[in-house]
């Protein structure tokens, strides 16, 4: 049996010692490639939104651009039918994984251009899509900039012209 005084020592220590081995909070995302220092493209990262500043955090790294720093926000999507899978799956299952070809997987990115006092920059975030619109209204709502559809911009940025 677990005695009375190992329990009133240990259950304020994990009360008071919890919040420091808490995860930190943001919204999980995927880097994609850009012009921060020390990240690679499909590290996973937390991205944390502040009035103040957009912070792009790993285990061991974290780097901060000044909210008045962005210069535009964009966001798209890509959109693959699982061919691969489904041929995999049909092989192994009798056909079975034909019903693979009529799923979608969503790929939704989030790119941040940005201008801190001369040094100038970019980089691109990959979202799962259950994160992706909170984490592009929080970015809209801090800088005061209407986000721009990839899929909409040539690649000087105007406009396409409708066909």
């Amino acid at each position: 049996m677990i005695s009375r005084r190992f329990l009133l020592t240990s259950i304020p220590t994990l009360a008071l010692g919890a919040p420091l081995l808490a995860k930190p909070e943001g919204t999980p995302a995927q880097y994609d490639g850009g012009s921060l220092d020390g990240f690679k493209k499909g590290e996973h990262v937390d991205v944390v939104v502040t009035q103040e500043k957009v912070s792009i955090n790993r285990k061991d790294q974290s780097q901060g651009i000044p909210v008045k720093a962005i210069t535009e926000i964009s966001y798209g999507r890509e959109v693959h039918r699982r061919v691969g899978q489904a041929i995999g799956l049909g092989i192994l299952s009798l056909g079975l994984g034909a019903l693979l070809l009529f799923s979608k997987k969503k790929t939704e990115f989030i790119g941040l251009t940005f201008d801190d006092g001369g040094k100038k920059g970019g980089f691109v975030l990959m979202c799962k899509e259950h994160d992706y619109r909170g984490l592009l209204t929080s970015l809209e709502g801090v800088t005061g900039k209407k986000a721009v559809n990839s899929e909409t911009m040539n690649d000087d940025g105007t406009a396409k012209k409708a066909s």
